[in-house]
C-alpha cells in the first residue's frame, strides 16, 4: 500500500502577541505586525500523517497558502519528516475568507494529482472558525471526519478514526478518499537535526529570485536536482477561477472593527492571613457569590 497524504498547514500570526497594529483599517489582519508561527493544531495534523508514514509507509506532502515567507513552516515540516512541500502563493488570493480559502486549496488537492488523505488542523488561531477543512471536503465532494483524535487503520480503500465528541468519543470508519480534521491530541515531534542539515537550503523559485534575481534558475535546478526546491504553486497553475479566490471571491465582509480598552475597577486588597480569607467569604456569602 502507497498511500499519499495531503496536510494543510498554515503560518498564523501569534495571537499571544496582539497590538493596536494587529487590523487593518479593512477589517484584515494586518499580518506584517505581527510575529508568525506554525498553526498548533496544524502541527498535531502534521504529527498524526507522519504516524501513519512510519506505520503504513505513506508519502506526506504538505502545502500551505499563504505570502513567500510562509515557505517557513514548510521548512519545518521537511524538518520533522515531510516528504514534499508545496506553496500556493499569488497576489489574487490576498484577503480571502474561508469560502475563498477552502475553493484555492481544493483546487490545490486536484492540481497535485492522486491524494489519498487530506489531513487539516481543527482550525487556525488567526480566525478560529473551523471551518476552511470541511468546506474543501464539500468542494471535492468527499466524505469527511472532524474533530479526530487518532487512526485506529489505514487500509487501501478506508480508513477508521476515533474522534472526540462533547461528552465522549465515536469510532468512525470512512471509504477513501476522504478528510480529517485534527484536535491537539497528540504530541508533535520535534524538528530533526539531521534533516535539519539536509534541508536547511530548501526554498522556494520567489526566495531564490528575491536573494539574487540573476542566478535565480540556476538555483532552482540545482536544487530541484537535489531534491531542495519547494515547489510554487499560483491561482492559474491550479486552474482557479479568478471570480472565486481572495477579495473577489470573499463574501464575508468586516463590517467595523473596535478597539476595546479594558479600565480598572473597584479592587480591594486582602491580607493574607487567617482573618483576611475569613471577612472575604463573608462577603463572597452576603452578596450570594458563594451560597
Amino acid at each position: 500500500m502507497s498511500q499519499r497524504i495531503l496536510v494543510f498547514v498554515k503560518q498564523v500570526p501569534d495571537t499571544q502577541n496582539i497590538s493596536g497594529d494587529a487590523m487593518t483599517p479593512e477589517g484584515t489582519v494586518n499580518r506584517a505586525a505581527l510575529p508568525a508561527i506554525f498553526n498548533p493544531e496544524d502541527l498535531n495534523a502534521l504529527e498524526l500523517a507522519l504516524q501513519l508514514k512510519e506505520r503504513y509507509g505513506a508519502e506526506v506532502v504538505v502545502a500551505t497558502m499563504g505570502m513567500p515567507a510562509a515557505a517557513e513552516v514548510l521548512r519545518q515540516s521537511l524538518y520533522r519528516g515531510a516528504d514534499r512541500a508545496v506553496l500556493v502563493t499569488d497576489r489574487a488570493l490576498a484577503g480571502a475568507d474561508t469560502l475563498a480559502t477552502s475553493y484555492t486549496l481544493s483546487c490545490c488537492v486536484k492540481a497535485l494529482g492522486k491524494i489519498d488523505l487530506v489531513l487539516c488542523g481543527r482550525q487556525a488561531i488567526d480566525g478560529d472558525t473551523a471551518q476552511v477543512g470541511p468546506q474543501i471536503a464539500e468542494k471535492l465532494k468527499w466524505p469527511q471526519l472532524c474533530y479526530v483524535e487518532e487512526v485506529r487503520e489505514l487500509t487501501a480503500d478506508s480508513i477508521t478514526a476515533r474522534r472526540t465528541i462533547e461528552g465522549g468519543y465515536e469510532i468512525l470508519t470512512s471509504p477513501l478518499p476522504a478528510l480529517l480534521t485534527v484536535v491537539d491530541a497528540n504530541s508533535p515531534r520535534p524538528m530533526n537535526a539531521k534533516r535539519i542539515m539536509k534541508y536547511k537550503r530548501a526554498a522556494t523559485p520567489s526566495e531564490l529570485a528575491r536573494r539574487c534575481p540573476e542566478t535565480a534558475a540556476e538555483e532552482a535546478e540545482k536544487l530541484a536536482a537535489a531534491g531542495l526546491l519547494i515547489e510554487e504553486r499560483n491561482a492559474a497553475s491550479l486552474g482557479a477561477d479568478p471570480a472565486r479566490i481572495g477579495f473577489p471571491g470573499s463574501p464575508t465582509k468586516v463590517k467595523q472593527v473596535m478597539s476595546v480598552v479594558l479600565t480598572a475597577g473597584e479592587a480591594k486588597q486582602i491580607p493574607a492571613t487567617d482573618e483576611g480569607i475569613a471577612l472575604l467569604i463573608h462577603e463572597l456569602i452576603s452578596d450570594h457569590t458563594l451560597g
